[in-house]
């Protein structure tokens, strides 16, 4: 019996992987185990090649997802053709048998490129492009169990005994993948049927059509095969849970730090975030409502959340690449106006359109100087949906406090990945609407007598000037010299602020020995991946810590000095998700440590727990050598 259990479930876009993730993720964490799930998929509506990754355990979350797999279910012939490389020897495999028939050359959704690799490889290694051929390999050369099915005899039965219509029933064809799981891991039908009626709550008919599959599918599995895959009772310490992904948590978190107007325009991966708050929007006559308002552009939606932040209400837009690219000029305007700003800013795969549904981690430097002319904003990253969560009320407070941008940096994996986390606790956190003007004296917004001007909001009793020019304490246009360094000064000044007062834990974090001979650096979804990496070292006699940077502006440069003061330089690795480490890079900038030394993968996919390893064993047995590129996943 494994400890913990790497599983993918593979088919066409549209095909329903999706509600998939989202059933099978509740239905475990209904019985107590520790799930994430990460959905992978190409930039189209339906047809081409997605799939789930997910990853359980009996005592922990396990972020950390690694190849090889131990199980892969096919809804098409499409899936294996992508994975046969990622099946654990001595795995399952579960498929259509009407597909075992598929020549590779005439599958039309694999691009050239792709399908040119996967060819060549399967003529070296089995010999021919056919299904029935490669799974006849995977039997023989790695002992692989493969569960062959008739999917269409399945729905049948849902025709049968419901009278669902025949053109109707290949909608159900993702419960035919959950019954295989449910059986192969022994996942009792009570948890199935929690998982089903929490995704399709009120809808009886897709309920009871549903549990019905999935549960005879398993009784079947079962029957045959057992129940090989089935994980130890669950000790996971959390008495209650959540299923969320990081787009729900980051909209939940806004909520509780007292979100009231979220302004956006639908881009991927951002977009999620938004539609969560409109469905979720009314909280009740006794504590108000979010306004959500969709604009017709990203230039409108930063206008829009400038405007609302004015009037006082906290504000947020959420977007990612391109739409940051357009938000550019308007977060001048709103640094130089000292305007509490947040937005929240999903990375994917660029530049330009680039990679529209794939991740990555190479906007981070962009964040830090975006826009012309200097002014002081707050970047702050998170690694885990529990960082998401908190941070996204931080930075409400930072906002607010400090009256300016804070742009709150996610991943693209982060935001697509379901995860069971713990119920935050909501009372550790309090709302800092930082120095609002009481109606005492006289009244002028840019006061540099203080770093911090008391701040009035647009409808009060008084008279104020917002303008995109330099501006005297009023707010009027100037370009007096004297004036011109008061006022640059007083909005710059809030950095040093901002690392005497917040919490560090809200900066970096550090994990590891207390004297370790190696150190990796990283920042967002890498968090988790990394921890595992250090914990493997040890065993192998390493003492490996990991530093997590948080908050990349302003920069905690004293504290990041310290730490990294522990080991020699050349046993500083960077691990990022872009070219050119830019987590070193700022970390450089800002501490004079130079980190020469670094994995990186650009791929748009996740960095996988396997591949680091093989990676850092690499680096730390040959000294002289300074990177490795990683590449893995389909």
């Amino acid at each position: 019996m494994d400890k913990e259990l790497e599983l993918m479930i593979g088919g066409p876009q549209g095909s329903g992987l999706d509600t998939t993730g989202q059933i099978l993720t509740s239905s475990l964490a209904y019985i107590g185990y520790g799930v994430i799930s990460d959905r992978e998929y190409y930039s189209n509506i339906t047809g081409k090649h997605s799939y789930i990754h997910m990853k359980v355990s009996p005592a922990r979350v396990p972020y950390d997802l690694s190849y090889p797999v131990k199980l892969l279910t096919a809804i098409d012939a499409e899936t294996l053709f992508h994975h046969y490389n990622d099946i654990d020897e001595k795995g399952f495999i579960a498929l259509d048998e009407r597909g075992l028939d598929t020549n590779l050359e005439k599958i039309v959704t694999i691009e050239g490129f792709t399908k040119q690799m996967i060819m060549d490889d399967l003529k070296n290694r089995v010999g021919s492009t056919i299904l029935r051929d490669l799974v006849q390999y995977l039997e023989d050369d790695l002992k692989i169990n493969t569960i062959i099915l008739n999917y269409k005899e399945i729905l049948d039965k849902l025709v049968d005994k419901y009278g669902v219509a025949a053109s109707l029933a290949s909608r159900y064809m993702s419960s035919i993948p959950m019954g295989v799981i449910s059986g192969l891991m022994d996942i009792d039908a009570e948890a199935i049927e929690y998982g089903v009626r929490r995704r399709f709550h009120g809808r009886e008919r897709i309920i009871e059509h549903n549990v019905f599959l999935i549960t005879t599918i398993a009784e079947d599995i079962k029957s045959v095969y057992g129940s090989p895959l089935k994980l130890p009772k669950p000790t996971l310490d959390m008495k209650e849970i959540m299923v969320v992904s990081g787009n729900d948590i980051v909209a939940m978190g806004k909520v509780v730090g007292g979100l009231r107007f979220q302004s956006y325009y639908p881009i991927t991966p951002a977009a999620d975030e938004s539609f969560f708050i409109e469905a979720n929007q009314n909280l009740g006559d006794d504590k108000g409502g979010v306004v959500v308002f969709q604009t017709e552009d990203e230039l409108a939606a930063i206008a829009a959340a400038i405007g609302g932040a004015l009037t006082g209400v906290r504000t947020a837009t959420a977007t990612s690449g391109p739409g940051f690219s357009l938000m550019v000029e308007a977060l001048g305007w709103a640094g130089n106006s000292e305007v509490p700003l947040v937005i929240t800013y999903y990375q994917r795969g660029g530049p330009a359109t680039g990679l529209p549904t794939r991740g990555g981690q190479s906007d981070l430097l962009f964040t830090m100087f975006a826009s012309h002319g200097e002014f002081p904003r707050v970047v702050l990253a998170s690694g885990d949906h529990e960082e998401a969560f908190e941070d996204s009320i931080i930075a409400f407070n930072l906002a607010e406090k400090y009256q300016l941008p804070v742009i709150h940096l996610l991943d693209k994996y982060l935001a697509n990945s379901i995860a069971t986390i713990r119920v935050p606790d909501i009372d550790q956190f309090t709302i800092d609407r930082g120095i609002i003007y009481n109606g005492n004296g006289d009244y002028v917004r840019f006061d540099t007598s203080k770093t911090i001007s008391p701040r009035a909001f647009l409808g009060d009793d008084v008279i104020m000037w917002h303008t995109g020019n330099e501006h005297n304490e009023e707010g009027h246009n100037t370009e007096d010299p004297i004036l011109r360094e008061r006022m640059y000064r007083k909005r710059m000044e809030k950095l040093e602020l901002i690392i005497k007062e917040t919490p560090k834990k809200y900066m970096y974090r550090y994990y590891g020995p207390e004297n370790p001979e190696v150190i990796l650096l990283g920042w967002g979804f890498v968090k988790h991946v990394s921890i595992s990496a250090i914990k493997h070292l040890e065993k192998e006699g390493y003492k490996a810590g990991y530093l997590h940077l948080k908050m990349f502006m302003p920069f905690p440069e004293e504290d990041i000095v310290n730490i990294l003061n522990k080991v020699d330089r050349n046993n500083i690795i960077a691990v990022e998700n872009n070219i050119m480490l830019q987590a070193a890079k700022a970390t450089s900038l800002f501490t004079g440590i130079r980190i020469d030394r670094g994995i990186k993968k650009y791929t748009g996919r996740p960095i996988y727990l396997h591949e680091l390893l093989e990676a850092l064993r690499d680096l730390l047995n040959n000294r002289n050598k300074k990177e490795v590129v990683l590449t893995y996943g389909s």
